[in-house]
């Protein structure tokens, strides 16, 4: 039997993305949604709950409902997750990666939500892929976003050389990243394997104090030195 109570909605929250004001980087539509929801869903609840304080010192920690969302959640738990949205209570959804759905896993919940007739609603925060592309001076025209690029050498040489040539092809920015850790290394691979005059961005730490965004050829790259060891970094490629 169908159930008469209005279901609520999936709010989709952004967070800041490192040791900053809150505040700086997000709008008080963010503090307003937080103060009337309860329920989460969050890929890490300590760093959620902290996200949740930062913005909303107010709001009483002892009220929060938190599921998490990662890679080792089975798929099966993601029904519990949206059933306080069928039974009428609004659900906010966080993420690590800045805004929630776009390279994150809380992408599976907004499907489910569709597929549920769950209304769903983006809140505006910091996208470090879309910061990253304004400040770039590439095609923000055309541009492909490619998540993590292969690991084993011979396949990220293949990989980085296929992106370099639809860059040059089709006019079109490529946008990857890398685990934190492993920076140094992909940086290295890049000077080693692109054309001399294709163009890299490198933005490393955005809306943080330390933010800094360089594009310069690969040519002036293999003159710089920098540690990006564990700092959160995007980078984008064009050959044009």
């Amino acid at each position: 039997m169908k159930s008469n109570t209005p279901f609520g909605k999936l709010y989709l929250i952004p967070t800041t993305m490192g040791e900053c004001d809150p505040m700086d980087v997000l709008p008080q539509t963010v503090k307003r949604t937080i103060d009337f929801i309860d329920h989460y869903i969050v890929e890490n609840e300590k760093t959620a709950r902290k996200s949740i304080k930062a913005v909303h010192p107010e709001k009483k920690q002892s009220d929060l409902i938190l599921f998490a969302l990662n890679k080792h959640t089975d798929s099966k738990e993601h029904k519990d997750f949206i059933q306080p949205l069928l039974e009428g209570k609004n659900v906010g959804l966080m993420s690590e990666a800045g805004c929630p759905g776009v390279a994150d896993p809380g992408a599976v919940i907004v499907k489910l939500a569709h597929e549920k007739g769950i209304q769903v609603v983006p809140l505006v925060g910091p996208s470090s892929i879309l910061l990253a592309m304004m400040a770039s001076g590439m095609n923000g025209q055309s541009f492909t976003f490619h998540g993590y690029l292969p690991i084993e050498k011979d396949e990220k040489r293949a990989t980085l050389k296929a992106l370099e040539r639809i860059s040059f092809e089709k006019n079109q920015s490529q946008i990857f990243i890398e685990t934190p850790y492993r920076n140094n290394k992909l940086v290295e691979d890049l000077i080693q394997i692109l054309h001399p005059e294709t163009h890299l961005c490198i933005a490393t730490d955005i809306t943080l104090p330390t933010e800094y965004i360089k594009t310069k050829k690969i040519s002036a790259w293999k003159k710089e030195n920098m540690d990006l060891h564990k700092r959160p970094t995007i980078f984008i490629i064009h050959k044009m």
